[in-house]
């Protein structure tokens, strides 16, 4: 009776582990970074280095921000630099809707922190191989934003 128990036990425990890492399966490449005392300066650039070697597959790219209530605006906008391994950099400025228009904050959490997650661009093919450098700048007419605590960049090969 003990040994089924324990059989069991360690196939419940194999399954959700199983479980757990199939539910993200379609991540290549994630990256956040901390913004020292939730406090981002509009002149400090957060970079992420992505090595790219499928030119032939399509990738989605998102945008996380991990914010507290502290923050003051209902939006954020970014700048966002692409810097490809050759050739033209592409600059481009990204909205990201924190709260709606009664107030409320969007995203997931509990507490005063929300999570969001938001789509930049989909089915983007690379075409060459290499390092890809993506520079995200705050772009709010305010030199310190207060209440971002993390910013990321998320890609999934569709």
């Amino acid at each position: 009776m003990v040994a089924s128990k324990n059989h069991f036990s360690l196939y419940f425990l194999l399954l959700f582990l199983l479980v757990l890492s199939s539910c993200d399966s379609k991540r290549f490449f994630e990256e956040n970074k901390t913004i020292p005392k939730s406090v981002w300066n509009r002149y400090e650039k957060i970079r992420f280095d992505v090595m790219i070697a499928d030119t032939s597959a399509a990738y989605d790219i998102y945008l996380n921000v991990r914010n507290d209530m502290t923050y003051p605006y209902a939006n954020l906008y970014f700048f966002l630099e692409t810097e490809p391994p050759a050739g033209r950099v592409y600059m481009d400025t990204v909205e990201c809707t924190l709260a709606d228009y009664s107030g409320k904050w969007m995203g997931k959490g509990f507490g005063s922190i929300k999570f969001n997650r938001f789509l930049f661009e989909k089915g983007v093919k690379f075409r060459k191989a290499g390092k890809y450098t993506f520079l995200c700048e705050q772009a709010m007419r305010v030199i310190d934003l207060q209440g971002i605590k993390d910013v990321g960049l998320r890609i999934e090969k569709e």
